[in-house]
């Protein structure tokens, strides 16, 4: 068989192995290797306008929080009281008040995070409230966007972020309102078979009758320092999908956009799992976050500049008619290849040549933890002294 004959360190020009697509030591060393260093974006400044506005965000056991404080900053916390470990601020977003109050003992917190009133506190010996505030947690705001990082990492969020900064700062990211509100949904499949559809070029032609209508075959790739792009004309003619046509005759200009931009199509992956979708009329986010080794949650919102023209507000809303469709379509396909990764059958596949996203993602996965280029699952005793 060929997985016998390949190299075990030579694996340019083919996928991750199967079994790191569902097993539960891997995804171990992927949280401790990748997620925790990484950073995560949480919302954009403008989803938490006031004082006590505040946004959640979670992943693999861990908890964040970002609120707006009295002064106007934008803060960062561990969602997880100091008293008993409590989660202090339930749902995707809301408004806290003027302070954080936990629901468990009723320890509350200002918006800077000082604790500020504890019930029974005769109860506590020797007991000064500034050694119990909430836990702050490491963020940063670029171009609009708030982050944070659970671990040390290795590289500054404006480092992270300098592959698309550019882009980001031609659509004016910073000065976008939200379109339509983060929300979180379950993919009943592994994170990275996720992000591989993403940047799969391959099966747009066959998959996505739609949106191959819009750019037909003008779209490329580039991969920059860890950032991958599929970027494509939206053209002009006719088509036989009706939004598609919509979409095209409707779509008004953009003053600020250069002109190449106008009806350009974009999708950016960063490593490891966050996408932007960047459109003439729109933008919007994508995260896939792990869950167990084979669910994830994605965690998805728009955004745009404002403007009440109704050819606008009618290319938007063809727009994402056209992604709800395409969304469809993928969750289809990745919960088909996740059934696939757990035959007895399958253990690798090629990637063609030119998928050169997909191989990037790839070696990035081996580089960061190398017993990913083992063909066949190793023993839970080697993974687990990789941790």
């Amino acid at each position: 068989m060929n997985e016998m004959i390949r190299s075990k360190v030579d694996q340019t020009g083919w996928s991750l192995p199967a079994w790191t697509y569902y097993d539960a030591d891997f995804m171990a060393l992927e949280k401790e290797a990748i997620f925790l260093p990484a950073w995560h974006l949480v919302c954009h400044v403008s989803d938490i306008p006031n004082p006590g506005d505040y946004q959640t965000f979670a992943m693999m056991g861990d908890r964040a929080i970002v609120v707006r404080g009295k002064d106007g900053d934008v803060r960062a916390f561990h969602n997880v009281c100091p008293h008993r470990a409590a989660r202090l601020l339930d749902g995707d977003y809301g408004n806290s008040g003027g302070r954080v109050t936990c629901p468990y003992h009723a320890w509350s917190f200002g918006l800077d995070g000082q604790l500020m009133a504890v019930p029974f506190i005769e109860e506590y010996e020797d007991f000064d409230k500034a050694d119990f505030g909430m836990f702050p947690l490491e963020h940063g705001i670029a171009c609009g966007f708030v982050y944070v990082r659970f671990g040390e990492g290795r590289e500054s969020l404006e480092e992270y972020l300098a592959p698309i900064a550019e882009e980001m700062g031609i659509y004016r990211f910073a000065d976008m309102e939200m379109l339509v509100p983060v929300r979180s949904r379950l993919r009943e499949v592994n994170w990275k078979n996720a992000c591989d559809n993403y940047v799969d070029a391959l099966h747009i032609r066959v998959a996505h009758p739609g949106l191959t209508s819009l750019v037909r075959d003008t779209y490329r790739l580039e991969v920059d320092r860890g950032a991958d792009k599929i970027f494509a004309e939206a053209g002009v003619g006719k088509s036989a999908h009706r939004s598609v046509q919509a979409y095209r005759d409707i779509l008004p200009k953009v003053d600020h956009l250069p002109l190449e931009r106008q009806r350009m199509w974009t999708y950016y992956r960063m490593f490891p799992g966050l996408m932007f979708d960047v459109y003439p009329d729109q933008i919007d986010f994508m995260q896939f976050i792990p869950l167990t080794p084979t669910t994830c949650i994605l965690r998805d919102a728009a955004y745009a500049l404002p403007d009440s023209r109704r050819e606008m507000k009618l290319a938007r809303y063809l727009n994402q008619r056209l992604n709800r469709d395409v969304n469809a379509e993928d969750r289809v396909l990745i919960e088909r290849v996740q059934e696939g990764m757990g035959t007895s059958v399958f253990g690798q596949g090629p990637l063609g040549k030119n998928e050169i996203c997909l191989r990037q993602f790839a070696e990035r996965i081996r580089a960061t933890i190398p017993i990913a280029v083992e063909i066949e699952r190793p023993s839970s005793v080697r993974l687990r002294a990789e941790l």
